[in-house]
């Protein structure tokens, strides 16, 4: 399933960030990283509102799979806004530390 395809290619992605061990020489960076990641989540985006206008043009009525992914690209969105805040809460943190 798509669910599961995006799950483990989120995972993948994650694995081979922790196998590096000089990430500029191998792997992923931390930027491309999270380029890829915000670009999966873009997708999700992305086929979210086709399968919407789909629907709404009556092209489809499978409402399961419209839903399905609206939640997707919903659960997507929420996540990475919570990593961005917790990326900026610890730049936040860094940046009142005393040198």
């Amino acid at each position: 399933m798509k669910i599961e395809t995006s799950i483990q290619s989120i995972q993948n992605n994650i694995q081979k960030g922790l196998n590096t061990s000089d990430s500029s020489t191998k792997g992923l960076s931390f930027g491309e990283f999270l380029n890829s990641a915000i670009q999966q989540v873009n997708g999700l985006q992305i086929e979210s509102e086709k399968l919407n206008e789909s629907l709404a043009l009556g092209l489809t009525d499978n409402i399961q799979q419209v839903m399905i992914a609206s939640e997707k690209a919903s659960v997507a969105m929420q996540f990475t806004m919570q990593i961005r805040n917790k990326v900026l809460d610890a730049y936040q943190e860094i940046m009142r530390m005393p040198i």
